[in-house]
């Protein structure tokens, strides 16, 4: 058996590495083909192209690259269709992902498509689950709540769990070597700075995380910082942090970033999955987003909902405190950072509101990529 496999930025080349792991595990001899990044080509994947040059959001961003990105798409569509593959597994990037599908779907009508992280329609944009299941067969949801909005569509759906909760997770001993290396002292306060892992993100939030910290480092003079970041924009973090006043300590290796996520006392942090790997490593965090102008206000349009981060949703809480848009501003978010570092009880509700979230991702449970592959199989079975 073969698949073709398309994973757009980091987040989604954590779930192709995990899936493939566990389609392994059920499927000896299954071979791969396909789009990834470091961890789908630590499995054997042989990237057709940069994984990164899909690494781009939002509508204002991508209009620079279009010419580019729809070039990509028929450059993927076609080679899915010479593949030989069985299946189309498309990994989140759905702007991406989903043109590939339809072009292979317009040539080849009963091609097998599945697509992993159902798109957000309780959040916006409902109509896209009915437009994706026009190229989709199958969805693998992260989220609990989410296979009913997918099967109303008319797409057969399962809940795999999040793979956060089966990431490994720094030890004590690690932890305390890692401040240890860095000398940082066992009771000196460490803030993780996560400003996205898209060079948009970056760019945007970088400065005004790193103005919140410094304001931070005012009322916490012992305040040291720690950036972890990704291949494809280290060197622009690099770059960037060696002009901060107090430049951070940024670390790209798995092991150091999951000893800053175990030492770290606070986060500050981009939207998205990174709070549910906060939540998994139980770090207080307070959340900062915004986007280019254009496509902040097209989203505020849309938005259906009150909250964006992942720990508030799925806890049905909302006890992490976000600063999104043109709120997205040092001052207030600096104060959220203290209000944690200096309240007890502000960081045990957030405590209760991250144990709930990984109980309802299925930590303690079978591996999400395991459970993954077991719905990819079960589908493909299914269809003969």
């Amino acid at each position: 058996m073969k698949l073709f496999l398309i994973a757009g930025e980091a987040s989604g080349d954590k779930l192709g590495a995990a899936l493939m792991e566990g389609l392994e595990s059920l499927a000896p001899g299954v071979e791969f083909a396909g789009i990834g990044g470091p961890g789908m080509e630590a499995r054997g994947l042989s990237s057709l192209f940069a994984m990164e040059e899909l690494s781009v959001m939002g509508i204002w961003e991508i209009l620079p690259k279009y010419r580019a990105l729809k070039a990509r798409i028929a450059e993927t569509a076609e080679a899915v269709l010479a593949s030989g593959a069985e299946a189309l597994i498309t990994i989140d990037s759905p702007d991406f992902c989903l043109r590939v599908a339809r072009l292979v779907r317009a040539a080849r009508p009963d091609f097998k498509v599945i697509h992993y992280v159902a798109p957000s329609v309780w959040a916006w944009r409902p109509g896209r689950a009915a437009k994706m299941a026009e190229v989709v067969d199958h969805v693998l949801a992260l989220l609990p709540f989410e296979p009913p909005y997918m099967e109303a569509a008319g797409m057969s759906c399962d809940f795999v769990g999040h793979p956060v909760v089966a990431e490994p997770r720094a030890s004590a001993a690690e932890v305390a070597a890692f401040r240890e290396t860095h000398m940082i002292a066992p009771d000196q306060p460490l803030a993780l700075c996560l400003p996205g892992s898209r060079r948009g993100e970056v760019k945007r939030l970088g400065p005004r995380f790193d103005e919140a910290l410094m304001r931070l480092r005012d009322r916490e003079p012992g305040l040291r910082v720690v950036l972890p970041t990704v291949r494809g924009v280290s060197g622009l973090v690099r770059e960037m942090t060696a002009r901060w006043p107090v430049a951070p300590i940024v670390v790209e290796d798995a092991a150091d970033k999951r000893a800053a996520f175990g030492a770290a006392d606070i986060a500050l942090a981009a939207s998205g999955t990174v709070s549910l790997e906060l939540a998994a490593s139980r770090t207080p965090m307070v959340i900062g987003y915004d986007m280019a102008p254009l496509t902040r206000m097209m989203i505020g349009w849309m938005l259906k909902i009150d909250t964006v981060t992942l720990v508030n949703l799925v806890s049905d809480t909302r006890a992490v405190p976000e600063f999104l848009g043109r709120a997205c501003d040092p001052g207030p978010m600096a104060a959220a950072l203290l209000e944690l570092i200096e309240n007890p009880e502000a960081r045990a509700v957030q405590f209760a509101a991250m144990e709930r979230t990984m109980e309802l991702l299925g930590e303690g449970g079978e591996a999400p990529g395991l459970r993954a592959a077991r719905s990819v199989l079960a589908f493909l079975e299914r269809k003969g």
